[in-house]
Formats: C-alpha cells, structure tokens, sequence
C-alpha cells in the first residue's frame, strides 16, 4: 500500500493559513515569555527603592527567576515528550499567567521572589513553543520561518521596553507586572484551537490523531495531502541514531529515561555536550546584554564620583528606557542579518561568525566610552547575540529526533538559564563594585569559547528532514 510521512505531506501541501496560524499562537507565547524577562531590567531597581534592600538581593530577583527556569526548562521537556506539546504548553502558559498576575499584589520582598521563581518556572516552558512550530515547517521554509517566529521574541522586549517607559512614569511597578502577564491570558483562551503536533502524534504511533490533524491542515491550506496512508518514519538515519526499526518511539518509549539515553548515545553525545555549552554562552551573553543597557551608564557615572549614592541606582540615567528602547531595535537587524546568511552559510557558520561579532562590539566597552558610543556598541552586541541566540533555537531541534527533541532542548535550555542565573553577578555584581574591565573580559572569553564550539559541531542541519 503507498504511504506518505509527515514530512511528505508537510513538502506537499507547503506553508499556508494553517502554519501561519499556528506561528501567531506560538510567538504570542514568546512575545509573552521575552515581556517576563524584560521587565527584570525595570522592577529590579524599583523593588529595592521601595523595599530599600541591597544590591545584592536586587541581583537575587533576576536569579531566583532563572532558576525557576531551569527546573522549568528540564519537566516542560520531560512532560512535552512524554505526554504532548499542548499539555505541555497548557500547563506552562497557565502557571506563568497565574504568578505573573499575583506577582502583582505581593506584600513584601520574599513573597515576590517565591512568585516570580514560579513565573520563571512557567517561562521555562518557552523551547516548546519552537518546538511545535517547527514541526509544522517544511524543510525547506524553516529556517526562514523560524527567523520569523523569532521576531515575536524581539517585538516582546521592544513592548515591555515601551511599556514600562508609559507605565512607570505614572503608574508603579506592580501595573508593570499585572500588564505583562495579560499575553499568557490571551494564549489561554485560544488554547483550545492549538494542534498537537502530528510528528509527536506519529512518534507515539497515534497515527489516525495525526491523520486528522493533517486533514484539517489540508482543508485550511486548501491542499491535497499526498495519495496513500500516513506512515511513520521507521528508520532513525539522523545523526546515526542506530539500527532500523519498526518504530523507535513506540519501542523504546519518549520522554525520560529512554529520550536521555538517545541524547548520551555515542552518535549525539558530542553534539549534546556543545549544544549545551554555546546555550549556555548564548544565554549568559543575551540576558547579560540587557542588564548591561540599564547597568553600564549609570555605573560609570557611579565609580567616577565618589560621592555616588547606592539607593539611585536609576534615579540620576532618565535616559534609561530610551537607551534600553533603542538597543532592543538592535534585535530586529540581528534577525535579518541570520535570515540572509542561515541558509546561505548554514547553521554552523552563521552561529560562530555572530558570536565573534558580538566579541568585536563587546571588546571597547572594556574602558569607559562616552554613552552615545555605549550604546552603539551594545547595538551591535546586541544584533549579534540575538542572531546566534535564533540560530541555535534552529540547529537545535533539527539535531534531535522527535521522540527525544523537547527533552533535548529542554535540557539544553536549562543549562542555557544558568547562564541567566550567573550573569547577574558579572552585569550587575562587578559593574557595581567598579570591575567594568573584568566584567566585559568574562563575556569576551565565554563568547569566544562558543564560536569555536559552533565550528566543532559535528553536523549542519541545512536542508535536513526533521526525523
């Protein structure tokens, strides 16, 4: 009997109103995770005014968020492969909505720390998002397509920037939050017209759920689905995962122990290990790069005068949110940028030319720069660091298969959160305590150890089926 897999069917009925469809809902739910994370620029020193706590517990508010990120990161791809992309999604949108939202009304400091650890907990969910829009891509759109998803991420930090500037100037920090959490409740009421997946539906052998996900998407493209019957991919070729069988998935199961033994295998474990630590570097390099915008200016002014005064952290730079504003444009020229190369250069190449780029606009801001100049710079370490941080989010579910993917993102965006997690301490801890020339030396070095990583990953995925 004549068959089709996912991917055929994908190929012949191309990228229509269905893919866009589900391109709004998944980079709503980034949109909404990169607002979460872009309002730790704002609250932070707000919070410590108000509360009048250290510099200290002021770092630990960004922290604790990204620690709940990383325990996020790690069950939302444990839970993504085992028992769906919507559940998963489900779950992780609802609890970021819900202590996003109660965040809001918190009555003192810990209370805010223990919700917005919840919060990172949900954001840690975010890698599902590109995970399920990819397995609606055909192969030859997606490296573009995901270039376009990326662009919510960017029009979320450009709108919390924007947002923070109106609220703040009249209203205080808690209207921030409570407006911040409003996309989470949008994803929530549209939730029930979000598909599964039908390359996961293949990989469990639920091959008639996959069936009907891919006859709605045909109705709505207005295409024809291939002439037999949906098969499952029966041999794993990608990466050498190992010998031909009937069904891996099913075999051999999805999701904890049996997608951790596909990562470790002797064929990925090299590409696990580097993917892991350029997401490391990626993360450290991003979330650093935004605390930097609101950090360095008023850090320089600080260490110049010994008359500095630690509780106006932000009340002397009233050019903060324009600065912030202006280099969160920067993300936009870094997705073009990526857009043009990706397919042209490949994954690989793309990745390590970016991140030297970001070592070269980084490098000058070892010494104190006038704040026109600063702001240029981190313009373009911006860009860069935006578009590596895109292409890994490419590169790495192309790697994986699919009953193993969201765990092996998962993971791998954990370990990018620790960077989160540390990075504080270098953008806020050393600038603070004048250590500017130190401080940008740790990112050079991190940078320029994850572009020789992107050259000795084992494989480029340009034009690869997603298995």
């Amino acid at each position: 009997m004549e068959t089709y897999t996912t991917d055929d069917a994908l190929t012949a009925m191309g990228f229509g109103k269905f893919q866009a469809l589900v391109l709004v809902y998944a980079g709503t739910g980034w949109l909404a995770d990169s607002m979460e994370l872009m309002l730790l620029s704002f609250v932070g020193p707000l919070v410590r005014q108000q509360w009048n706590v250290s510099a200290q517990h002021e770092s630990l508010l960004s922290s604790v968020v990204f620690t709940g990120m990383l325990l996020g990161a790690c069950s939302w791809g444990y839970i993504s492969d085992k028992y769906g992309r919507r559940t998963a999604l489900l779950f992780s949108v609802t609890l970021t909505a819900g202590a996003g939202l109660t965040s809001a009304l918190s009555p003192n400091y810990i209370s805010l720390l223990a919700l917005r650890f919840l919060v990172g907990v949900g954001v840690g969910g975010t890698h599902v998002f590109s995970s399920w829009f990819l397995e609606f891509v055909p192969t030859k759109n997606r490296g573009a397509w995901m270039l376009v998803f990326s662009a919510f991420w960017t029009i979320g930090t450009i709108f919390e920037a924007s947002l923070a500037w109106v609220v703040l100037s009249r209203l205080s920090w808690r209207w921030l939050l409570a407006f911040t959490s409003l996309p989470c409740f949008a994803l929530l009421v549209f939730f029930v017209v979000a598909p599964e997946s039908p390359r996961y539906l293949c990989a469990q052998n639920r091959i008639s759920d996959a069936t009907l996900v891919l006859e709605r998407m045909s109705r709505t493209n207005k295409a024809a689905l291939p002439p037999g019957a949906l098969a499952y991919h029966h041999t794993e070729t990608q990466l050498g995962l190992g010998e031909s069988t009937t069904d891996d998935a099913s075999k051999s199961g999805s999701g904890g122990m049996a997608a951790l033994r596909r990562l470790f295998s002797r064929k990925l474990l090299r590409s696990t290990l580097l993917i892991w630590f350029v997401w490391f570097a990626n993360s450290f390099a991003y979330y650093g790069l935004v605390l930097l915008t609101s950090q360095l200016s008023d850090a320089n002014r600080r260490c110049a005068s010994s008359s500095a005064h630690k509780s106006q952290a932000h009340e002397g730079n009233p050019n903060l949110y324009k600065d912030v504003f202006i280099t969160s444009l920067a993300e936009f020229p870094g997705l073009v940028i990526s857009a043009i190369i990706v397919d042209w250069l490949g994954r690989k190449a793309t990745m390590w030319i970016l991140l030297f780029g970001c070592c070269g606009f980084l490098g000058p801001l070892a010494v104190h720069q006038k704040e026109s100049v600063t702001t240029a710079l981190l313009f373009g370490a911006r860009a860069c660091g935006m578009g590596s941080s895109t292409v890994l989010c490419l590169y790495a579910p192309e790697v994986y298969p699919t009953s193993a993917r969201s765990t092996g993102v998962g993971i791998a965006t954990a370990i990018g959160k620790i960077g989160g997690i540390v990075c504080p301490l270098i953008a806020v801890g050393m600038l603070r305590s004048c250590h500017q020339m130190q401080a940008v030396l740790v990112f050079e070095l991190v940078l320029g150890l994850a572009g020789v990583a992107c050259i000795l990953f084992p494989v480029e995925t340009k034009g690869r089926e997603m298995k």
